[in-house]
């Protein structure tokens, strides 16, 4: 996964260099898009919905809830978190058109139990409108895994 999470970093860094509109942010403060999709997880399939929230041009503040179904052996698990991202379009050059970000969560899964959520992520998205985008995100914490979706600019 580590190999995985490097080429993430510098595939959107490599095309933040080459791109001539350099460094302009995905969401201006104030504006919103949902996300959906699935991944993998350590211990089944998941699937989420999340709505971020741009309270500046650099920070978005997400809400989300999250299924995973399991695989054999393993249980049900449902939850929802808040995350937190800090976007590097403007630090690092990046087009709007292309997001990377990297942020904590915190939040609350139950199955059998219920317990804390937390973790850290990374992740990024390639917008091939001006609406719709497809996303890639890595996690780790309390759990691993990665989920990939789409995004919709509101």
């Amino acid at each position: 996964m580590k190999k995985v999470t490097l080429l993430l970093v510098i595939s959107f860094l490599t095309m933040g260099l080459l791109a001539q509109n350099r460094g302009t942010a995905p969401l201006a403060r104030g504006e919103k898009q949902i996300n959906f999709g699935a991944g993998i997880y350590q211990k089944g399939i998941p699937a989420y919905f999340s709505v971020d929230f741009a309270l500046h041009k650099d920070v978005t503040l997400t809400p989300e809830v999250h299924a995973v179904f399991p695989f054999p052996g393993e249980k049900f698990k449902g939850g929802f978190m808040m995350k937190a991202d800090y976007h590097w379009n403007y630090l690092i050059g990046i087009p709007a058109n292309y997001d990377f970000y990297a942020g904590a969560r915190a939040g609350v899964s139950f199955g059998e139990d219920i317990y804390p959520d937390l973790g850290i992520q990374v992740g990024g998205r390639w917008y091939w409108s001006s609406v719709w985008g497809m996303n890639l995100e890595l996690a780790a914490g309390t759990g691993f895994g990665f989920t990939f979706g789409l995004s919709v600019k509101l």
